[in-house]
């Protein structure tokens, strides 16, 4: 047994995190009580125990819940480590296996049937998927600075088990490991590569959402100009941030505007040109400004992909195929959007940004959502005194929208105080992981937050109108023996870690 410091021999019971438990009961306690509000029946009056209802299952579900953490919590920590790729490689059999065995669920094949019960197993990869990231980035020496071979060995762990619950039809679901790259920045991946992936998302939703719409002169693309534009000032943005501050006598007599001189050629020559071809084709003759704004901006990438090649300065090299990169990614959306998504996902993203007006189909779930929340008004109407979700206006109010129930039950003060919660237990889980003293720890530390940050974001969000339906659960809430489980272990995983902080390894 590994030896310990004297005033650090604490059992599981003294090091576990209560705290940290208190928050996970307390949000269980509530979820239970919202899907009591989402269940009852006015008219049928229905016995919230009755055997089969969901109230009385999803009450099962907890206490198998309780069960599994308490567990996990008299195990020892060393194991997840140890055997962190087996339980990978055997999480990723079930989920290759999974579209075989499972039956079609409204076009999903993710849930296995096993008797009356069935589960899925895109909700227990998550925490195998986290886990095994840990272990390979928690190896000695591991650094994801400059080192492209171990960020593409991340990528792979994080892609396989995404492009196999893609292959069960559950892209809400694979669209959760996106999340993980937020802990891939905290443990040194180059913040251009997140802000890449923000770059992207604008350049699709302004691409999008304005480009049937017309500038000043009737003539150039809205969405073609400003994303275009916005190439441009990133562009810029990015030279001037990662252009290296040396302190060489050489460097310090450069004037400000020798040091940053791509920059101003980015500047100049793109906005400039730019905007004087925007009066040009406003107050003289219109035409395409788009067209002259591609011309330069070509112009830039090559000047910056050859003056890095020249040079030796391979940032501009980089700076440049992101300025490509954007171009391509725009000008591929329609592509992506119209011919990658299938009808039932396009119909969400055009409804979203407000291209589309289906208030009796893709819209329905959202407006009745924001309808039900509404109506909550301040304080509420009361536990099980919802009209909206008790007449099931909602559609899938107990697993999906189950923040509407929330929201009318026990209004916008409920509803903050939920929001409250949630906040404390991220805020909480960020805590633990910086306290670990090996790397494997903070990392599943920070896995377990980012996927839980990026449900509770996107669930409440899609709730309100301000993201696209995916289909994906709000942790602790939404009905579920599935869903209920794999966070829990998320959890509890953390907290056994974090129980076993004091001792020494050897």
């Amino acid at each position: 047994m590994a030896p310990m410091r004297d005033n650090q021999k604490k059992g599981v019971i003294q090091s576990v995190d209560w705290f940290t438990i208190l928050l996970f009961l307390v949000l269980l306690g509530m979820g239970w009580l919202s899907i009591c509000g989402a269940c009852y029946d006015f008219e049928e009056d229905i016995n919230l125990l009755a055997p089969g209802s969901r109230t009385r299952l999803q009450l099962m579900w907890m206490g198998v819940a309780c069960g599994v953490g308490t567990l996990v919590m008299f195990t020892d920590d060393r194991l997840y480590d140890a055997f962190a790729y087996i339980i990978y490689a055997l999480l990723l059999v079930l989920l290759f296996i999974t579209p075989f065995l499972a039956p079609d669920i409204k076009g999903s094949h993710s849930w296995i049937k096993i008797g009356s019960f069935s589960f899925q197993s895109a909700e227990f990869a998550k925490f195998a998927t986290s886990l095994a990231i840990a272990k390979y980035m928690g190896r000695y020496g591991f650094s994801l600075s400059g080192n492209w071979r171990n960020f593409v060995g991340c990528l792979l762990l994080i892609m396989l088990p995404m492009g196999l619950i893609v292959m069960q039809r559950e892209t809400g679901s694979a669209l959760v490991y996106f999340s993980l790259f937020l802990m891939l920045y905290r443990e040194g991946m180059p913040g251009s590569i997140l802000f890449s992936g923000i770059a992207a998302v604008i350049y699709f939703v302004v691409g999008i959402r304005l480009a049937d719409v017309t500038a000043l002169d009737g003539v150039t693309s809205w969405g073609e100009y400003l994303v275009i534009m916005l190439t441009l000032l990133f562009t810029a943005a990015m030279l001037y941030i990662y252009e290296p501050h040396s302190n060489s006598e050489r460097e310090a007599h450069l004037s400000f505007y020798r040091r940053y001189q791509m920059m101003f050629e980015v500047i100049t020559y793109g906005i400039g040109i730019t905007a004087l071809a925007s009066l040009f084709s406003v107050y003289v003759r219109a035409f395409n400004v788009a067209i002259v704004q591609l011309i330069v901006t070509g112009a830039i990438i090559i000047r910056l992909i050859l003056a890095g090649l020249l040079r030796s300065v391979y940032r501009y090299c980089y700076i440049g195929l992101f300025a490509l990169g954007s171009l391509v990614l725009f000008y591929s959306a329609h592509t992506i959007l119209y011919h990658v998504l299938e009808e039932h996902q396009q119909k969400r993203v055009l409804v979203l940004l407000g291209l589309k007006d289906d208030p009796k189909g893709t819209g329905y779930n959202v407006i009745q959502a924001q309808i039900a929340i509404g109506s909550g008004g301040l304080h509420g109407k009361g536990f099980l005194k919802g009209t909206q979700t008790k007449l099931k206006y909602v559609p899938e109010q107990e697993t999906d929208f189950i923040f509407c129930t929330v929201g009318e039950e026990q209004g916008f003060a409920g509803s903050a105080g939920v929001l409250l919660l949630f906040m404390v237990l991220l805020l909480r889980i960020i805590h633990i992981a910086e306290r670990q003293p090996y790397a494997f720890g903070r990392i599943y530390g920070y896995c377990v937050f980012s996927i839980f940050f990026f449900h509770v974001l996107i669930n409440i969000g899609m709730v309100l109108g301000l993201a696209p339906v995916i289909g994906i659960p709000l942790p602790f809430f939404s009905y579920g023996g599935s869903s209920l489980i794999g966070f829990t272990l998320l959890l509890f995983i953390l907290l056994r870690i974090d129980a076993g902080r004091n001792r020494l390894r050897r």
